[in-house]
This record gives structure tokens, sequence and C-alpha cells, in this order.
């Protein structure tokens, strides 16, 4: 086995890697060894997703958990925050959730909790995980203590569920007509128990889980693999629309003209949902828009609190602040009643009741957002030396702006817009995002300016 190779899998916060390359049985298993011996775990939920791969990676790390001893609940097909869910609502020591997303089909990898659904990303053990794994490969260690974990098959679906349901009250609920695209991913059993609960007509595409990706690997984020879902909601007149990634802790929104709405606006959307009943809650958002999030949370009664992008860093923030919920422009989405931790689901939920309390479709929920805040959107540039492009546009722009934040790479404020710019973690590219006040035409002027400076 190339070392090398392997030790490319295992990333900032979790695990991804081509396989059989970079993440196979053999790694696998000592994953599930090591995660035991750092963090002392005795019941530990596995589960996996729709991946050819999945099943087989899952088996080979239930295998490592219960040679060191750990007991193993099999949730067998499911998403990654039914493993969250799982993780808290049974009191176990830890889940791990054998995933890619929405990498490519030759890619899978690994999500990792402890108690409470606690993140562990490289700051919280990961980076020792890695190192030990990597150690266990090179020597070859195989050896079972004498006291050996037991394997049992568990189904929290019915629980899952009902806490779902906790959010809203399906009563409120019109009767809409939903597009639902889960990709092919694992969403669809989940929408389908969803669906006995709520009086709303589901027209279903891509539905049924399909490790073969017959239509695309689920990434919504993708402007080519939008057309789908915004097709079928003009076809059908649907009243909303939406898309999920393949282990839908993501989800993604369309109006009923089938126009995507980017997540930034969905932040503001629902903190607006969520102070309405309380007031004075705070809520976290990320650095690389903010504008919007900030006026609405302050409308309403709220107390915005910034933190630095990535699950991580937003679970640990929300903790501290006990934060009602957090959001991300990248669609991400948190809440403190599932132990801090992100949900494709209950966004959805949240949004269906507010646009039937409300009487509203999504477009005019949304509103006039979209023109007072006009935002570019994270564009990617790969460039050589990200730090010195990084430097040159500080130096550039520093005798104009107003103020100046690193919370998360650079965020420069000017009286009528705004910026943020970040290094990616694993690769040399920078992530620019750009938002103005009221005028799309200055926006565009200034993403087109700060483009020409970071692609010289």
């Amino acid at each position: 086995m190339n070392l090398d190779l392997c030790s490319k899998a295992f990333k900032a916060y979790d695990i991804r890697g081509r396989v059989p390359e970079e993440l196979n049985e053999a790694v696998a298993y000592q994953i599930g060894r090591v995660y035991v011996e750092l963090f002392n775990t005795h019941r530990v939920v596995v589960g996996y997703d729709v991946r050819l791969s999945s099943p087989d990676l899952a088996r080979a790390l239930s295998h490592g958990l219960m040679d060191s001893g750990c007991d193993v609940l099999d949730l067998g097909l499911c998403g990654t925050e039914q493993i969250y869910f799982t993780t808290f609502h049974q009191n176990l020591d830890g889940g791990i959730m054998v995933t890619a997303s929405h990498n490519p089909q030759d890619y899978n990898g690994m999500k990792l909790v402890r108690e409470g659904a606690r993140p562990i990303s490289g700051d919280t053990g990961l980076r020792e995980l890695t190192a030990r794994v990597i150690r266990n490969l090179s020597a070859g260690i195989k050896a079972a203590p004498k006291t050996k974990g037991t394997y049992q098959k568990v189904n929290t679906m019915q629980e899952y569920v009902q806490h779902l349901l906790s959010y809203i009250k399906p009563e409120r609920i019109k009767p809409l007509k939903v597009v639902v695209n889960a990709g092919n991913g694992c969403a669809g059993p989940v929408i389908d128990r969803l669906e006995e609960y709520l009086p709303v007509e589901f027209i279903k595409i891509n539905h049924q889980p399909d490790g073969l990706f017959p239509n695309g690997i689920p990434n919504p984020l993708l402007e080519e693999n939008r057309g789908p879902t915004s097709q079928k909601v003009r076809e059908t007149g649907a009243d909303i629309g939406i898309a999920w990634d393949g282990d839908f802790d993501r989800c993604f929104f369309f109006d009923g003209q089938g126009h995507f709405i980017e997540g930034y606006y969905i932040v503001g959307l629902l903190a607006q949902a969520f102070l309405k009943d309380n007031a004075g809650a705070k809520i976290i958002h990320d650095p690389r828009l903010t504008w919007n999030t900030i006026e609405l949370v302050n409308q309403y009664g709220g107390i915005p609190v910034q933190s630095k992008t990535g699950h991580a860093f937003i679970k640990e923030r929300m903790r501290l602040e006990d934060a009602l919920y957090g959001g991300e422009m990248s669609a991400h989405h948190y809440f403190r009643d599932f132990a801090y931790c992100d949900s494709g689901m209950i966004p959805w939920l949240l949004i269906l009741e507010l646009m039937s309390i409300e009487d509203k479709p999504l477009s005019q929920l949304i509103g006039s957002r979209l023109e007072h805040y006009p935002a570019s959107g994270e564009i990617n540039s790969t460039v050589s030396n990200p730090q010195k492009v990084m430097d040159e546009i500080e130096k550039g722009y520093i005798g104009t702006s107003c103020s100046i934040d690193r919370t998360d790479g650079l965020s420069m404020e000017f009286e009528t817009w705004r910026f943020n710019l970040r290094m990616s973690n694993t690769e040399p590219v920078l992530r620019l995002n750009v938002e103005a006040k009221n005028n799309a035409t200055l926006m565009e002027e200034k993403t087109k300016e700060l483009l020409k400076k970071i692609r010289i």
C-alpha cells in the first residue's frame, strides 16, 4: 500500500479519497481500531451513503471498531445527519458516516463525531488519528484484544422523523406542490417517510438511491446540475423546488419560477423565522457574505455573531454562544436543538411552514433582499502564490476601506460594497465573495476589478 497516497485522504475536517488507492478496507479497518483507542468509545453508530464502495468500507470500519472492544450499531444506508441524530439521541460515544457527499463517483470518505455529535476535525483528534492510522498500516498491526465488541443493526428512522417534525406544526402547512430532487442520493427514503405527515404533493425526480449516479453526481452548487429541478418546477407549476447533495446535509432551493436561490439569502430567511418567536437569540453566520444576514437579525431582535467558515468552527461557536441557529452561504444550516449540527431536512420544513403562515411564495419571502444586497456568489481562482496576492489586494484597498476583518481570510468593507477573500485549506486557490448595497452594477464592477487583480 502506498502510504503517501493514503495520507492524502485525511483532510482538515473529514476523510475523503479515491477508492482504492487512497481509501480502502485496510485503511477503514485501522480507522476503526484507532478511533476506539483515541476516544475511548464503547458504543458507536456506523452508517453509509449510496456509493457502491460504501457497504464494504463500513463493514471493514465496523470490524476495526469491534476488534478494539467497541459495540457497533449499524444504521445501514442513511444520511450524515441521521448519524448525528442517533449519536446524540441514544447517548452514544460517537458516530461515523461513510460518505463522500458530492465528490466524484470513484471517491469515498468518512465523517466522524464523538459523544453529543461533536465534530472530530484536525484540532480535535483527526490529526492524531491520521498519524496513528498511517503508523498502524506501516507496521501491519492487526492483533485484536481479548474482548470483542458486539454488532447490532438498528433503525432510528421513526424517532428521527418525529424529531424533524418537532421544528414545525405540520397542520400549518398548506397543500403546496413541491419538486424534490434527491439526486439518486440518500434523501429519498426520508422524504417518503415525511410525506406521511405533510399535506404536500411531492413531485419526485432522481428519487431512488443509486450508487451508479445515472443522472450525475448530486451537487446542486454546480450551476450545470440545477437544470432538472428548475425545469420540473416550471413544467409542473410547483410552488417550490428542493435539491440535495448525496448525503443530504445540505439542501438547495428554487422559487416558483424555477430560479435558484443562493444559500446566503436562505440564512437570513431562517434567522427571521426563528427570531419571530425567540427575540434576543444569537444567530451565527460566516464572514463571506454578511450584510443581509446582519440587517435581518438586528431587525427581528436577534444578536448576529460572526464565526470562521467551516462546520467545526460554526458548531464550536454555536455551543460557546448557545446560539439558536447558524447558517453558511454554502447551504449548511445548524440548529441548537439538533445538537448544534447541520441538517438538510429541517430548513425546507421551516420554509414550507413560513410560506404557509405568511401566505407568500418563496420569491416574495426573499423579496427585495436580492436587490438590497446583490452578491457575486463564491468565485474560485487558482493562483501560484495566494498569500502574496492577498497582501497586494489589501495594500491596494486599505486607503479607502472603512474596516478590515480577519476572522476568515481578508474582509474589507467600504461605504457601499464589501468583499471577502480567503485561501483554500487544501489547494492554491483563492475564494472571492463580493456584495454591494442596492447596486448590482457596482457589485459586478467590483467583482471584475478584483478578479483582474487576483488573476494577473
